[in-house]
């Protein structure tokens, strides 16, 4: 391997002045509740309504400023989205076994109750977010979904993300943003029970915030500053693939932005391509400032390397230009999703392809995917048996426990031995 550009530290732990501060927040927060939410955000994101909470009526008058074009595209990205996830739950089926004479074993799946959905907007109003953690609760059958996104500053919110929590079935809808919206989910402050869990993307403070309140409530994961990595061998376009890096890199200047390629030439070509297309990109104040410091580009001596450097970076986002599409889409492992072939982007899978966009960061696609139906289910298992079968287990059981020097558990064994004695 050799490292054509080398990025900066990939933000997948916390450093401890993040930790430091959100820890004082959490606690402020906690302790002083609806106050200590006013004081933050008035200060981070100058915003102190009456109440945070939108009525029907601003909910409907905010939907009615929104484009119908606008309308139309979010229903058809929603349906998408949608449809795969009741497809994903129709694999999740119950269970039940006898696994020998008398002994029945099986497990089912329970929704959670309450889900506490963040909705980001602070760079940009991430409208589309909203049917990735909405509507997958939704399918999965949460039975109250309390919907958070950060006010636009100078304008209070944006309609299009109203419309699109409305749409996607959100129960309340507040406006408030960053450490102080994962705070009242949690901590319900007089306001709604405290959620059950956290659902949602953000910034590293989020992400740290959900980090410490994970236990408190459950999390879906920990997705921090975006991240996209692109395996493309010489036949690849480095225009195309310049341009899917730079679309990552607007997000955030914490942006992870990667290239493993299989030539040197290739990988100065698509350099080049990106440094040119950024004299020209809107929004390249904070693309350029992503690509200058976290950008990495890699030259793998075979297709092998390139799977093997992909696989410990574990990106977000990881695409594959590459002619042998097969190949690398049945040997890469560590990925939040995969977009197989030029053809696809993460554009796609952001917004309105029907897959979900809430993905694991910082390496954690080394032991996790996304946000689907199933991280909103709790797959319960439950037991069963016959009077014999009981005493047949409760003879093994007994024996394992004395071992163990479990007395307590063993009479419990040998209780129902005795009780069943006569039904052998």
């Amino acid at each position: 391997m050799k490292i054509l550009k080398e990025g900066g530290h990939r933000l997948f732990e916390s450093d401890p002045e993040t930790t430091r501060l959100i820890s004082e927040l959490l606690n402020d927060l906690e302790k002083n509740g609806l106050d200590a939410v006013r004081k933050y955000s008035q200060r981070f994101d100058n915003w102190n309504p009456p109440d945070f909470e939108l009525t029907s009526a601003q909910i409907e008058e905010a939907v009615s400023r929104v484009d119908s074009q606008i309308i139309e595209d979010t229903d058809f990205c929603q349906t998408n989205v949608r449809m795969f996830a009741q497809a994903q739950f129709a694999t999740l089926q119950p269970v039940e076994v006898e696994i020998r004479p008398g002994v029945i074993l099986g497990h089912k799946h329970i929704p959670v109750h309450s889900v506490g959905s963040y909705i980001p907007g602070g760079r940009y109003p991430m409208f589309g977010s909203a049917q990735m953690s909405i509507i997958p609760a939704r399918v999965a059958g949460v039975k109250e979904v309390l919907a958070f996104t950060p006010p636009v500053k100078g304008e209070g919110y944006y309609p299009a993300t109203i419309n699109a929590m409305h749409k996607a079935g959100a129960d309340r809808i507040f406006i408030l943003g960053g450490v102080q919206a994962l705070a009242m989910m949690a901590f319900g402050m007089g306001v709604f029970e405290p959620v059950d869990m956290i659902c949602g993307a953000g910034n590293q403070y989020v992400v740290e915030a959900k980090r410490q309140l994970y236990g408190r409530c459950g999390i879906d994961l920990l997705a921090g500053p975006t991240e996209i990595l692109v395996i493309a061998d010489d036949s690849a376009d480095p225009a195309l693939v310049a341009c899917d890096l730079l679309g990552q890199a607007e997000h955030d200047p914490n942006s992870g932005i990667a290239l493993v390629c299989l030539s040197e030439a290739f990988g100065r070509k698509t350099i080049a391509e990106v440094e040119k297309q950024l004299t020209v990109l809107p929004t390249r104040d904070v693309a350029a400032i992503s690509w200058a410091n976290n950008g990495r580009v890699y030259i793998a001596s075979d297709a092998a390397e390139a799977i093997a450097i992909s696989d410990d970076y574990a990106p977000e986002h990881l695409e594959i230009h590459v002619q042998d599409l097969e190949y690398y889409a049945q040997k890469l492992c560590n990925y939040g999703s995969l977009f197989i072939g030029e053809e696809t982007t993460v554009a796609y899978g952001d917004k309105s392809i029907g897959t979900n966009h809430i993905l694991p960061t910082g390496r954690a696609a080394r032991y996790t995917g996304g946000v689907w139906v199933g991280k909103f289910l709790k797959t319960v298992t439950y037991q069963k048996m016959t009077p014999e079968a009981s005493r047949e287990i409760g003879q093994v059981t007994e024996r394992q426990c004395l071992i163990e020097r479990m007395e307590a558990h063993a009479l419990t064994a040998a209780m129902r031995v005795r009780r069943y004695a006569n039904k052998a």
